[in-house]
Order: C-alpha cells, then sequence, then structure tokens
C-alpha cells in the first residue's frame, strides 16, 4: 500500500505539476486581490479534484459505454503523457501555459480564472485524467481506490498551496529553478508513461511475454 501511494503521488504530482501551475497563476491574477485569489485557488482546486474523481470511479465505464478496450486506454494515456514530457523537458509546456495565459489576460471580460484555464485544462487536463483512469483500474479493490485518492488528494493540497504562495514562491525559486525542476520532473513521467504503454502491450499481446 506504502509503495501504491508513493507511485501514484508521484505520478499525479508530475502530471498535475504544482511548481509549473504556480507562476501561469500569479500571472493570470495580477490585478486580483488577496482575497480573489485565494477564492480562485480554492475554487480551481476543488474543481479540478471532482474532476479528477469522477474519471477515476466512471471513467471506467464510460470506456465500456464508447466499446474502447482498457489497453488501448493504457497504450493511448502512457503515449500522450509520454507527449507531456517531451513538452517538459524542453519547456514546451511551460511556453504553451504562458501563451494561454496571455490569452486570457488580453481578455478583459474574463476575471474569474478558477474553471478556465486553471481547473481545466491545466489541473484536470487530458494527462491527469488519464493518469488517475490508469491507476484506478490497474489496482482493483476499495482500499488500493482509498490509497490513490489519499495521493491524489496530497497532490490537490500541494497544488492549492502552491497556488496561494504563487507570487512569494515564485520570488524564491526563479525562472531557473523552475526550469529544473520542470525538467527533472518530465523525465521521471517519460519513465512512468513507457511502463504505461507497456503494461498495456503485455495485456494486448500476452504472447510478448
Amino acid at each position: 500500500m506504502i509503495d501504491l501511494f508513493i507511485s501514484a503521488f508521484v505520478t499525479l504530482f508530475v502530471v498535475i505539476d504544482p511548481p509549473g501551475c504556480a507562476p501561469i497563476y500569479a500571472s493570470l491574477t495580477t490585478g486580483a486581490s488577496a482575497a480573489q485569489r485565494r477564492s480562485m485557488a480554492i475554487r480551481a482546486t476543488l474543481i479540478a479534484g471532482g474532476i479528477l474523481i469522477f474519471f477515476a470511479m466512471f471513467g471506467e465505464a464510460l470506456l465500456g459505454f464508447l466499446h474502447i478496450d482498457l489497453d488501448s486506454f493504457r497504450i493511448a494515456g502512457g503515449i500522450m503523457l509520454f507527449i507531456i514530457a517531451i513538452d517538459m523537458v524542453f519547456e514546451k509546456r511551460t511556453e504553451r501555459r504562458e501563451q494561454r495565459a496571455e490569452k486570457i489576460k488580453a481578455t478583459p471580460e474574463v476575471e474569474d480564472v478558477s474553471v478556465f484555464p486553471m481547473a481545466m485544462p491545466m489541473l484536470a487536463g487530458p494527462g491527469s485524467i488519464a493518469s488517475v483512469m490508469l491507476l484506478v483500474s490497474q489496482n482493483n479493490g476499495i482500499e488500493r481506490a482509498f490509497v490513490i485518492f489519499g495521493a491524489l488528494l496530497l497532490v490537490l493540497l500541494l497544488t492549492l498551496a502552491a497556488l496561494l504562495a504563487a507570487g512569494p514562491l515564485m520570488r524564491l525559486i526563479g525562472h531557473k529553478g523552475e526550469a529544473v525542476i520542470t525538467r527533472l520532473l518530465g523525465v521521471l513521467l517519460a519513465a512512468l508513461a513507457a511502463q504505461f504503454v507497456i503494461d498495456g502491450l503485455k495485456a494486448s499481446f500476452p504472447t510478448l511475454t
């Protein structure tokens, strides 16, 4: 159970990437008051948590309804996560997030960024949805599901803390520190993504083993 918790925590932490979301949130909420920033951070985290828990609980049933095999989803999810990992290593992901933030800032009527783009797609994006579904599908049983939800809760709490401390955090680590952290997390994510693909291929083609 401890190994499962650590594995789930590392996977979700790397994909959701609280250190990477903090500077984007800081730039999106430049003109907001401290109370508004706190409110939007809490709301974004809660909404993202709700989306991820929904897909963790009902994602497999949704795949069944669409006649998509779970092993196919494992392979597709692994490839998707690997692409995200490459973007993280070469800083393309941060660049896209910053461009998205600039677009939102350029739209005067958009004030509340908690739902879009923070909750979705930044926190509960395709990568994190795929990850939580894969983790739950690979670990049957209520106890294991609660362990995964516990890891998700911890990651969301750390994400909330990062958003609340976005301004001071950015001044502390700086852009170079953020770049180093992002690249290290990207390498870890690439290894985890490769494992998802290997597991999916083994299940789809038993003769390979």
